[in-house]
C-alpha cells in the first residue's frame, strides 16, 4: 500500500497582478494599483509580485508601507529580456533589470522572474525573428543567462527564475530542457508556469519529477483545452489568444492542480506559487471575485 503524497506545506502561495488584467505601467484599460492591493488582500493573498515595473509605486518606502498596511509581502519581481541576441544587448538588458532588482530587494523578495523576448509580436502577430533559435544563439542565450544570474546574485542578492512562456524560444519541453541542460544550476533556476508550459504541450508534474532541483518558483495557471486547440490550428498569437480567454479560471482547464501541487511538495522545498491568470484586458470588476474562488480551491488543494 502506498503512503498518501505529503501536502505542501512548504509552498506559500500569492497573486499578481497580471491576474487584475495588468500587463503594463500605465493603460487605461488596467485597474488602479490602489484598488489591485485592497482586493488582491481582500481575496486572501499575502503574497504579491511588483508585475510590469512602474505599476506600482517604485519609491521603496512608500511601496513598503502600502503593502505593509494591506498585510502583503512582495515574493519576486519581473524582468523581460532577449540574451541570444548577444553582448550588444547586455547594457540596455541590465538597466532594466538593475532598476527592478533594486525595488525588489528593497521589498525584501528574494527572486527575479526573467521571460524571455517574443518572437512575434504578442498582439499584431507580426513575426519579428526566427521561431527557432541557431545553435549559436542557444550558446548565446545559456551563457548570458549564467552571467545575468551570477550578476544579480552577486549585486543584488537574488536569484533569477526563468520563466518559459508561449511565443518565445523557451516554450516547450524539448526547448525547456535544451536551456536547462545548458545552463549552470547554481547560477539558473526555473520558474515553471502550469499555464504557459500546458499551453506549449508541456507535462509540468513530468517536469517537476525529472528537473525538481532547478524547479525554483512556480506560476499556478490553467488553460482552456477547447480554446487553446483552436488556437493552435488557427496559429493565433499569445495576445489575442489570451483575449479569446484561452487561460481560464481553475478548476476548469488544464493542468489539474492538485498533482502538481503534490509534486512540487515532495520536493520539499519552500516555493511561492503565484497564480496568474492571464486575461488583459478585463472589465475591473471581473478579478475579485475569480480571485476569490481560486483562493478557496488552492486551500482545498492543500496550499
Amino acid at each position: 500500500m502506498t503512503s498518501p503524497a505529503p501536502a505542501p506545506t512548504r509552498i506559500r502561495v500569492g497573486s499578481a497582478p497580471d491576474s487584475w488584467g495588468v500587463w503594463f505601467p500605465d493603460d487605461p484599460l488596467q485597474v488602479p494599483w490602489e484598488r489591485f492591493l485592497d482586493e488582491v488582500a481582500e481575496a486572501g493573498y499575502p503574497w504579491i509580485e511588483l508585475g510590469p515595473y512602474g505599476y506600482l509605486p517604485t519609491d521603496p518606502a512608500r511601496l513598503t508601507d502600502e503593502t505593509r498596511r494591506r498585510g502583503l509581502s512582495v515574493s519576486a519581481g519581473t524582468v523581460f529580456t532577449g540574451l541570444h541576441r548577444g553582448p550588444e544587448v547586455w547594457d540596455a538588458t541590465w538597466a532594466h533589470v538593475a532598476d527592478v532588482a533594486e525595488l525588489t530587494r528593497a521589498m525584501g523578495a528574494e527572486h527575479l522572474v526573467v521571460i524571455p523576448s517574443f518572437w512575434r509580436d504578442d498582439r499584431t502577430g507580426e513575426v519579428l525573428e526566427e521561431r527557432t533559435l541557431t545553435a549559436a544563439q542557444w550558446r548565446t542565450l545559456a551563457r548570458q543567462t549564467e552571467r545575468l544570474g551570477r550578476e544579480v546574485r552577486e549585486r543584488y542578492g537574488l536569484k533569477i527564475v526563468v520563466h518559459p512562456h508561449a511565443d518565445t524560444h523557451i516554450d516547450d519541453e524539448e526547448n525547456v530542457a535544451r536551456f536547462l541542460d545548458a545552463t549552470d544550476a547554481g547560477l539558473v533556476s526555473l520558474c515553471l508556469d502550469t499555464g504557459h508550459y500546458a499551453y506549449c504541450g508541456g507535462d509540468s508534474v513530468e517536469l517537476i519529477e525529472t528537473y525538481g532541483e532547478r524547479i525554483g518558483y512556480l506560476h499556478l495557471k490553467q488553460v482552456d483545452p477547447e480554446i487553446l486547440a483552436e488556437v493552435v490550428a488557427g496559429e493565433v498569437p499569445f495576445g489575442p489568444a489570451v483575449g479569446r480567454g484561452v487561460m481560464c479560471e481553475p478548476p476548469a482547464g488544464v493542468p489539474a492542480l492538485e498533482p502538481v501541487l503534490a509534486a512540487a511538495g515532495r520536493l520539499d522545498v519552500d516555493l511561492f506559487a503565484i497564480v496568474e491568470q492571464d486575461m488583459y484586458p478585463c472589465p475591473p470588476d471581473r478579478p475579485l471575485p475569480i480571485a476569490r474562488r481560486t483562493r478557496r480551491f488552492l486551500r482545498s488543494c492543500g496550499a
